[in-house]
């Protein structure tokens, strides 16, 4: 099976503008740009037949263009890294039969992570849709409450059924645990990880349905699938020793930096 990655990126996010030519430093002092970062854990993943970056900002495209990246120029009406994802497919000639989405804002996402999804997606014929999920440590979960009460919208989590079909994914700390959990205990709330692999036809779907009432309130793309009858997967990626983390506001920055300083990370 051919696969696409496309990494969507936008300049004019709205809770942190700019948010992809943000530097992040590394083990090393060395800085990046969060969408280098993001295209080089792009690169790293293996059986992988085009990576592109995919943006309607011209200074994204340049910076991109500049460490080596493909370009994919998209139009500004793209309402999420779906659409973007689906429109740069197009644009490609709609011929990847598993088409990654990356989103600019993970660059620690390990390659293993990628690699599970699309391993997992081949692997269920039925699901037009799949996406990984990490289950929290103590430390993980405390950093999504902790979110939560200053009132940041930060991390999202996963719940779903025996057979790994979402049930829902929200930017509130869901399921409820009343529980304390040490810092590396396993916790019953899983992680979202901001992936998503699509098979064409549910990629070529998406954007001719409308933005639903749970989509619109959380404002989480993958609901629309759900909205509309679609079954997302959900996979089980394993940290194997990696923290994980998608800068989602300023104040994520020097968290990154640390967890890249902590692991070793240039």
């Amino acid at each position: 099976m051919t696969v696409l990655i496309a990494i969507p990126a936008r300049y004019a996010s709205t809770r942190y503008p700019g948010k992809p030519l943000v530097p992040l430093t590394g083990a090393s002092g060395k800085a990046m740009t969060l969408i280098e970062r993001s295209w080089r854990a792009a690169c790293s993943v293996s059986g992988v037949d085009k990576v592109v970056v995919a943006t309607d900002d011209d200074r994204i495209r340049e910076a991109a263009e500049g460490f080596g990246a493909e370009v994919v120029m998209t139009s500004e009406n793209c309402q999420n890294g779906t659409e973007r994802c689906a429109e740069t497919h197009a644009n490609l000639g709609a011929d990847y039969e598993i088409v990654v989405n990356l989103q600019g804002d993970a660059p620690l996402t390990p390659h293993w992570f990628v690699e599970d999804l699309i391993a997992g997606l081949r692997a269920a014929p039925e699901a037009g849709v799949a996406t990984p999920v990490l289950r929290c440590d103590g430390d993980a979960l405390n950093s999504l409450l902790n979110d939560r009460k200053h009132g940041r919208v930060g991390g999202t989590t996963a719940v779903f059924a025996a057979d790994h079909s979402a049930m829902y994914f929200s930017k509130e700390v869901v399921p409820f645990t009343a529980q304390t959990y040490a810092s590396q205990d396993a916790t019953p709330v899983f992680h979202h990880v901001g992936v998503y692999a699509y098979r064409p036809d549910a990629l070529a779907a998406y954007p001719t349905w409308p933005t639903g009432p749970l989509e619109q309130l959380e404002g989480l793309e993958q609901l629309r699938f759900m909205e509309n009858g679609r079954k997302v997967l959900c996979v089980e990626v394993e940290a194997k020793g990696r923290q994980f983390w998608e800068l989602n506001n300023p104040q994520d920055v020097p968290k990154l930096e640390e967890m890249m300083a902590a692991m070793g990370l240039d």
